[in-house]
């Protein structure tokens, strides 16, 4: 498939598609026949990347990251020790995240507090 095909099939725009690509997370194929025209063909693996891209960006994983796992999570150069160990990183990155906005929440609160008492 081309990438417009590609882009509604998965729901990412050409710009970021062809960001992806030029990042190196996965490559479509040139028709070697044709020399008119620099059209790329993806396939069904090409889909599945994208998937896992989207999904990885949504629980918080970098580009960087993401890239380095669909290099090594399916050429099973990861144990299934490493696997977990990848994902309970992201997990504590989360926590840390949390406990640091439940701060940021609680200074807000006493902003406002201060702001009614006329203290601001």
């Amino acid at each position: 498939m081309l990438i417009n095909e590609l882009s509604k099939r998965t729901g990412v725009s050409i710009a970021t598609l062809r960001y992806y690509e030029n990042y190196g997370m996965f490559k479509g194929v040139s028709d070697e026949n044709v020399r008119t025209n620099n059209y790329k063909h993806y396939d069904e693996l090409v889909v599945e990347k994208i998937e896992i891209i989207k999904g990885a960006k949504e629980v918080g994983f970098t580009l960087a990251e993401i890239k380095d796992l669909l290099e090594n999570w399916h050429s099973e150069q990861l144990s299934v020790e490493k696997k977990i160990a990848v994902v309970n990183s992201k997990i504590n990155e989360v926590d840390a995240k949390i406990h640091q906005l439940t701060e940021v929440k609680k200074l807000l609160a006493r902003c406002i507090e201060d702001i009614e008492n006329g203290m601001c």
